[in-house]
């Protein structure tokens, strides 16, 4: 007789549509026999849904701040209390604690995915209280945990030496692709993807453009900044350069990366989560064979500079970024050589040989 599938429920704090790391590990669960519940909630512009995996997306009174946390992990709360699960999966610390409560009370397996160092994220660096009432969380709740992975080396070692737990690494790549010949846009095309929030790098981006002839910015992405960037570019009349292409399923990004000559990625070294960053686009770039102009932050630039895709940058300021942006398109041997070297890069970091780490969590 055919064992029953273990009903796994998978909680985030999104809208589901941009979050590639989550699904990623949601169709690894789905192809290795898990009935897999994804749990998120649902905004006013979010797009709908088509996975092979169950779904569900809470309406919330509020969209944003404590009473937003508040409501969401309530009914977060009451949603795995009263579902079917044998194996919880909390992603960062926002649905931490009633996943923790609810594994306690059934007494099911709870796996902790940590994306980032939640509690030194920019939006709390200068909300004390709020910040307060995180860290208290995480420091009651995660010396307790058995089975927890993070994004990167750095996170792993930091968590593992502040809670004394064993932590394991799952980098956010993107599956194999094989190299294909992909008609570029016209106007060479510099790319960036993801979340448009503070200390990215964004507002100095953009003014990088009014250096620039003949070069194109498309920005993938919503966030906090969305319409404060929208009207930077109209101030500074960069209209024609600079393109939004607001809020893109991960399903069709690859397509629009694919055209450009080169993907940014320009976090600033303003907080501890930054400065241990190992952004998802970063690997999305590679697997699209961009060479990279990259801030010089830890994680990102061993990267860059052991695989020799790109440069990376100290001067996250809107001249710098022009002649190093300037400098690479205009610099065809050098930008053949990188994307070459973007092939080697993207057979090491791709979700076939990530995912091995998931299997000693879920699988042993």
């Amino acid at each position: 007789m055919k064992a029953k599938k273990q009903k796994i429920l998978v909680s985030v704090t999104n809208d589901l549509v941009t979050d590639q790391r989550v699904h990623k590990v949601c169709i690894f669960l789905h192809e290795n026999d898990f009935e897999v519940t994804l749990i998120g909630r649902t905004l006013k512009n979010s797009l709908t849904l088509n996975r092979v995996y169950n779904t569900k997306r809470f309406k919330l009174l509020f969209t944003k701040g404590a009473l937003f946390y508040a409501n969401y992990n309530l009914r977060l709360f009451f949603y795995l209390l009263f579902h079917k699960s044998h194996v919880l999966l909390s992603n960062d610390l926002d649905t931490l604690l009633p996943n923790y409560l609810v594994s306690k009370i059934k007494k099911v397996k709870l796996v902790y995915d940590s994306h980032e160092y939640f509690t030194e994220v920019p939006e709390l660096l200068n909300r004390p209280k709020v910040k307060g009432i995180w860290e208290k969380i995480e420091a009651y709740i995660f010396p307790k945990l058995k089975h927890v992975y993070t994004v990167n080396e750095s996170l792993a070692n930091l968590f593992s030496t502040k809670y004394k737990v064993d932590v394991l690494v799952v980098k956010n790549v993107p599956k194999f692709y094989e190299n294909s010949k992909v008609k570029k846009n016209n106007i060479p095309t510099v790319f960036y993807q993801g979340a448009l929030n503070k200390d990215r790098g964004l507002e100095e981006l953009i003014q990088a453009f009014s250096f620039l002839d003949n070069v194109q910015l498309q920005i993938a992405g919503d966030g906090n900044l969305t319409e404060d960037l929208k009207k930077l570019v109209l101030d500074l009349k960069l209209s024609e350069k600079i393109t939004f292409l607001d809020k893109i399923p991960f399903e069709q990004l690859r397509k629009y990366t694919s055209k450009a000559q080169l993907g940014v990625t320009l976090e600033k070294a303003t907080n501890l989560n930054y400065k241990f960053a190992l952004p998802n686009k970063l690997f999305d770039y590679i697997s699209c064979n961009l060479p990279v102009l990259t801030c010089d932050l830890i994680e990102i630039k061993n990267i860059v500079e052991k695989f020799n895709i790109g440069i990376t940058i100290s001067e996250i300021e809107p001249r710098v970024i022009a002649e190093k942006i300037q400098f690479m398109l205009e610099n065809k041997t050098k930008m053949n050589f990188w994307k070459e070297n973007t092939i080697i890069a993207a057979k090491e970091f791709c979700w076939e040989n990530e995912n091995q780490a998931l299997r000693k969590i879920y699988l042993d």
